[in-house]
């Protein structure tokens, strides 16, 4: 770990400890991160699986800091007051959780401002937390980090709006490359002169710019920052998309500029009306979607993504050892998941290791899902048992997990529907399944119907009591009993897996 660097070259250890102190470590412990913005603070307590932390808390507030500073040089005076406030309450939080010191990351607003050392000291003096003051690029790095939680194989460039400033940097093989910042954040486009068509000049200059710097055609743009996910959730409105989670919501060029256009028609009331965004957040999404329209247009990427991970996560990131790193965050977060609320954890790995040979040659990004499917196959036995199949499915698909795409969060909560009923029709969770393919529908249902199966084999170890052995050529699907697993077999064990060969075209054999 190198530390944080702030604007006036100091480099510190924000958390005042170690978090991660043995690599084997799977827990966090409860750790504090507030990110005073030029347009919101926000606290966030994390605490769950190490390499992939659960938000415990979460609370933010629009407090405007750099509203009119572009103008004025000055903090806006209303908004110091404001954040003043929050602050004062999310010290009063940490102390009332036993979280100390809690880390504070401040950026554009207090760097640039003249009042910015006077608004620091004042914090400190009232509330007893420090702000760290960091400067852009550093800013650039700590958001393409928290990029890196969520997204290990994450490889092009992270666009990190903030009310005054936007940060790019480059991310490709775990690694943070080249970033630069740019005054392209809204409230300082507010105060560009020459109308409309200066604005976009404006726009256009420095974004040209950063595409001589950084390159074009990048295979993924990562899109950090609250105007970048109000867009996203426009998008989302737009093309009726039937999933409401923002994290790697999947946008490609073309959709960007018509989502772009269809704002410029729209009131700020109406969007407000449709999606339930705070006022002061969607008055600067007209400002944010020209940036974004300008961002499509001068760097070209493939395709672009938006990211409920930025700098408090980069904060974790630059802790963690090369080890922890290394591991599968969603992998790390269903071990997690199993060891607080599996009725038999350590079950779901022997679960997989029963059910692998159903699926030889499988790939590496199935294998996972599989995986994580019989880690959290019991993880929901507390809910009632007529809502235990949609329960599943909806708490995977909604679940804060990282590395997860949308068609895979859907793959593994149908796997887990299925794990608890024969049948996923009539079900209220039916717009989701559009999002895979007729194929991964069938291939989710196999898997839910191998666990159903699996699971009430055996309670203790289901490779004790017999063998799973797959004949393609032949079409039959074989059970080898052992002595145990002749006593296991009951009615309702023999049933499921007669099931699970006819959803797999199979004859079932047991031997």
């Amino acid at each position: 770990m190198n530390g944080v660097v702030t604007a006036s070259g100091e480099t510190i250890e924000p958390f005042g400890r170690s978090l991660f102190e043995r690599a084997s470590e799977r827990a966090l412990s409860r750790v504090g991160v507030v990110d005073v913005g030029s347009n919101s603070i926000r606290m966030v307590v994390f605490d769950g699986a190490a390499r992939s932390p659960a938000y415990f808390y979460n609370e933010k507030v629009m407090a405007g800091l750099g509203q009119g500073l572009a103008a004025t040089g000055m903090l806006n005076p209303e908004g110091a007051v404001r954040g003043m406030a929050a602050l004062k309450r999310f010290a009063a939080l940490a102390e009332g959780m036993g979280i100390k010191p809690l880390t504070c990351v401040a950026t554009a607003a207090v760097r640039e401002a003249k009042d910015g050392p006077a608004f620091r000291k004042a914090v400190e003096k009232e509330t007893g937390l420090k702000l760290w003051v960091i400067d852009g690029e550093e800013e650039a790095r700590l958001s393409a980090q928290g990029v890196l939680l969520g997204w290990p194989e994450a490889r092009g460039l992270v666009c990190d709006i903030g009310g005054n400033s936007m940060e790019l940097a480059e991310v490709a093989n775990g690694k943070v490359g080249r970033r630069i910042t740019t005054p392209l954040g809204p409230f300082r486009l507010q105060q560009v002169k020459g109308g409309e068509q200066g604005l976009r000049d404006h726009i256009r200059k420095i974004m040209e710019e950063a595409a001589e710097k950084l390159g074009r055609g990048h295979e993924q743009i990562y899109l950090v920052g609250g105007s970048w996910r109000a867009i996203g959730r426009l998008d989302m409105l737009r093309t009726d998309y039937p999933m409401t989670v923002l994290h790697e919501y999947r946008m490609s060029p073309e959709a960007v500029v018509q989502t772009v256009k269809w704002i410029g028609g729209k009131t700020v009331a109406e969007m407000r009306a449709a999606t339930g965004i705070s006022q002061s957040r969607m008055e600067l999404v007209p400002l944010a979607s020209l940036v974004l329209k300008q961002l499509v247009e001068s760097l070209k990427p493939k395709s672009l993504a938006v990211s409920s991970y930025g700098i408090r996560e980069g904060l974790l990131y630059e802790q963690m050892p090369e080890t922890l790193r290394l591991r599968d965050p969603l992998i790390e977060a269903a071990r997690f998941s199993e060891r607080q609320m599996a009725r038999m954890p350590g079950f779901g790995k022997k679960l997989y290791q029963f059910l692998l040979p159903l699926f030889p040659k499988v790939p590496p990004g199935r294998d996972r899902l599989i995986r994580a499917a019989c880690l959290l196959h019991d993880t929901t036995w507390r809910t009632h048992p007529d809502y235990r199949a949609d329960a599943c499915f909806d708490n995977v698909t909604r679940a804060n997990m990282a590395a997860l795409s949308h068609p895979e969060r859907v793959f593994l909560g149908l796997s887990l529907l299925h794990r608890y009923k024969n049948s996923h029709s009539n079900s209220p969770m039916a717009p989701l399944f559009a999002l895979l393919t007729d194929q991964e529908t069938r291939d989710a249902e196999v898997l839910g119907k191998a666990m159903r199966f699996g699971a009430m084999f055996s309670v203790k170890d289901p490779a004790e009591a017999g063998e799973l052995l797959l004949h393609p050529k032949k079409k039959v699907l074989e059970l080898r009993l052992t002595k145990t697993g002749r006593a296991l077999m009951g009615e309702v064990a023999e049933a499921r897996f007669r099931a699970l060969a006819t959803a797999m075209e199979l004859e079932p054999v047991i031997v």
